[in-house]
């Protein structure tokens, strides 16, 4: 299923919706550049991770650590989704620029 999103944009003083679909290329294009990101982001939250851990002196089990380090990303990995709303604000703009 195709990536898509609305953009208001205004006709007669009325605001219309209009639905922007990324294609197959676009979106796996957002995929992988995202993937990379979030890659490098998942091993600097397990640096984090581990720097918080032993600067509270906490003990440095493992599951910890990854525990932590997966609340740094899932607070800070919404990339994917990003990336995709960015492609089809740029091809909204593009094509209702005025």
């Amino acid at each position: 299923m195709a990536f898509s999103k609305s953009f208001p944009r205004t006709k007669d003083k009325f605001p219309v919706w209009e639905e922007i679909f990324l294609t197959d290329k676009e979106e796996k294009q957002a995929e992988l550049i995202s993937k990379k990101e979030n890659i490098e982001l998942m091993k600097g939250c397990v640096d984090e991770a581990r720097k918080i851990i032993n600067e509270k002196g906490l003990k440095d089990y493992q599951s910890d650590v990854i525990n932590m380090a997966v609340a740094l990303f899932e607070k800070i990995a919404s990339h994917q989704v990003y990336h995709k709303e960015r492609i089809a604000k740029e091809k909204f703009d593009e094509k209702f620029k005025e």
